[in-house]
């Protein structure tokens, strides 16, 4: 039975494992990830592997606890730039994704701001199966009409959908459809937003891969993108979830920048059979 040096983190409840690979090479199976994530054992939303560092950069693999790999977390990812800030003793941390570039820094005690870079609109860029207005789009699930949803890529996929009572609709039930919907080949991240004011949101979030959610960084930056485009709020806004806020600023054709609270960090070794 090996033994795992790792890390538990969470961002607004979103938690996370963290395991350093810049020193051994460790490899977790699909189905020990599965058995790992769920929460009669270890239980995470994400497990997050750390990798040799090229050029001036960490490279991250992050996997959901259904196994499947992902190229985006928003809150993961400042988990780990404060992890890896902490352990370096620096305060700008640069982080690649399969898919992007993430500039992190570390703003204060248990603070880490994150720009996640600019969001794609195209149905191709998201993707979705076919070609349509990705502003407004329409799903018939269980018989029930969910109208201008609003589809974009901010490193993965999301539909957000704003409506009057974000915790209306029952997420368990509808969330899974919508993320498995024939529209989405990759799947989708789903999200129902209710603006509160100019300058604040809440939401109700389905995670793609690791089903309701505490906290989703990306889903956050998702709908403040949606918010900011169609003039529902300022262009810095506050996305409330059920443990706290992040704050997101956007800029048409610009970077998106999330900025929040992450949890201390906890060590924990795993057994591995």
């Amino acid at each position: 039975m090996a033994v795992i040096n790792a890390y538990r983190m969470d961002g607004l409840g979103n938690d996370f494992i963290i395991i350093d690979r810049r020193e051994e090479s460790i490899e977790i199976t699909k189905n020990k990830i599965i058995e790992l994530g769920k929460r009669t054992n270890i239980g995470f939303d994400q497990i997050i592997f750390i990798e040799e560092p090229k050029k001036d950069s960490y490279p991250i693999r992050i996997y959901n606890s259904d196994g499947g790999e992902v190229s985006a977390c928003g809150n993961g990812a400042r988990c780990v730039a404060y992890l890896l800030g902490k352990n370096s003793n620096t305060k700008k941390i640069k982080l690649k994704t399969n898919n992007r570039l993430l500039n992190a820094k570390i703003v204060g005690e248990l603070l880490v701001e994150l720009e996640i870079g600019k969001p794609l609109f195209s149905f191709g860029e998201i993707p979705l199966s076919k070609e349509m207005d990705t502003k407004s789009v329409t799903l018939k699930i269980n018989n029930e009409i969910f109208a201008d949803g609003f589809c974009v890529n901010v490193g993965n996929p999301h539909i957000i959908f704003f409506v009057k009572d974000c915790f209306k609709y029952d997420l368990k039930l509808i969330g899974p459809k919508i993320e498995n919907h024939e529209l989405f080949p990759e799947k989708t991240n789903v999200t129902f937003a209710q603006v509160i004011d100019k300058r604040n949101i809440k939401v109700n979030v389905w995670e793609r891969g690791a089903g309701l959610t505490k906290a989703c960084g990306t889903a956050a930056c998702a709908t403040a993108v949606e918010s900011i485009s169609k003039n529902l709020t300022e262009r810095e806004v506050q996305i409330a979830f059920n443990q706290g806020s992040l704050k997101i600023k956007y800029e048409n054709d610009k970077s998106i920048f999330m900025t929040g609270a992450v949890s201390k960090i906890n060590k924990l070794d795993i057994s591995i059979k």
